[in-house]
């Protein structure tokens, strides 16, 4: 397959394309969606077949022995992320959405303080209102125009109720791959106010060239005691509509208890996820994680060097993930033309930036997961609608 293939995803119930004209009134034939996170590519001949196997056979029954499942995942956790991983630490979720509400439900009580350090994904603080807890902001300080920790602020703002951190590493919105230093930071900041660290890793595969992502458990072993690690082939290999993520726990007792609430809720995964995540976990998967990612950097390229030439706009250097994360405070605009030059002007779908919580003011996220073409497009659309400002 080649990357640079155009695929028209409309009439697909693609969330992304199909609901496009109805969200943003952006029309059919001339908008350009980057907004939701998923890509334009298909995943690996390897996905592919594996479901084509299944069709071929043509029995859905209930899945058993998973086995080979398991063993895929501890595989490339230890090959592409130097992480031992226990079979008996994995559990299955349906995606991570799903594996963070789980969390919450199972080692938080309503009214408790959940921790996010914001701006970050907006699942999040759904998920922790909707479970009746309290969302804690803890906002990123911007050093040298990346996101950076602020321990000393966060320090002060705790109060004891606060029971549960949610981190995103590497990023998301901003992009930062978190140092070995700062992942220590947030494990004992976790230990000082005794906080669950639970931390979403869905990213750790789309790093770019000169960066390297960490795992929680290999920068601060010591803080395994009170860890919960998300993880899930869906976000690298594009096949989030599996809805399938993998919560993984290396304290025993944690593991029981959020066992306990899979029990109790009678959530068991499907087949179709399991399979193709066991041959998305394989050699050829990581080969075609290599050559995608070497794509997405001269999309990431491409796009910055644009976004950056436009006086008043910074798009912030992404490390990971395929989300460029664009401040337009220095165009000194409201939010309101912002968005429609962008949207109503431009035809370009984005996610707004307040949704990511304190610290998204400004911004808009876009998708770069898209052939060249589609970002060339996307680059001129903006130049053009910004051309006043040059």
């Amino acid at each position: 397959m080649s990357f640079d293939d155009p695929i028209d995803r409309f009439g697909t119930h693609s969330v992304k394309w199909d609901m496009m004209e109805t969200l943003y009134d952006v029309p059919k034939g001339q908008g350009l969606a980057m907004w939701v996170a998923d890509m334009e590519f298909r995943p690996p001949a390897c996905v592919q077949k594996a479901l084509t196997d299944m069709t071929d056979h043509g029995v859905y029954g209930y899945y058993g022995d998973d086995r080979a499942y398991l063993d895929a995942i501890c595989w490339w956790m230890r090959e592409r992320h130097g992480w031992e991983v226990e079979r008996e630490a994995i559990f299955t979720t349906h995606g991570l959405v799903n594996g963070t509400a789980l969390c919450v439900d199972a080692f938080t009580a309503p009214g408790d303080g959940v921790v996010l350090l914001t701006p970050v994904y907006h699942a999040f603080a759904r998920v922790i209102a909707a479970a009746g807890r309290t969302v804690v902001s803890c906002p990123l300080a911007q050093v040298d125009g990346l996101y950076a920790m602020d321990f000393d602020a966060w320090d002060a703002q705790m109060t004891g109720s606060e029971k549960m951190l949610i981190l995103c590493s590497p990023h998301n919105p901003g992009g930062r791959v978190w140092t070995a230093e700062e992942l220590r930071g947030v494990a004992g900041f976790c230990r000082r106010h005794d906080l669950i660290l639970v931390s979403d890793e869905i990213h750790h595969d789309l790093v770019f060239p000169g960066h390297k992502h960490i795992p929680m458990p290999v920068a601060a072993p010591d803080i395994a005691d009170r860890l919960v690690m998300m993880t899930a082939s869906t976000k690298t290999f594009n096949i989030a509509g599996s809805h399938t993520g993998n919560v993984i726990i290396p304290d025993p007792g944690l593991r029981e208890r959020f066992g306990a609430r899979l029990a109790a809720l009678g959530i068991s995964p499907n087949s179709f996820g399991l399979r193709m995540a066991e041959a998305a976990y394989s050699p050829e998967g990581a080969e075609w994680v290599d050559r995608l990612m070497a794509y997405l950097n001269e999309n990431r390229r491409m796009f910055d060097e644009t976004v950056n030439a436009i006086p008043g706009l910074r798009s912030m250097p992404m490390e990971a993930t395929y989300l460029a994360w664009v401040d337009f405070a220095g165009t000194g605009m409201p939010a309101e033309e912002i968005i429609t030059r962008v949207e109503k002007q431009g035809g370009i779908a984005t996610n707004y930036g307040p949704s990511f919580g304190p610290g998204g003011e400004t911004f808009l996220r876009f998708n770069i997961a898209m052939p060249r073409a589609m970002i060339e497009d996307a680059c001129a659309r903006l130049t053009d609608v910004f051309a006043d400002l040059q």
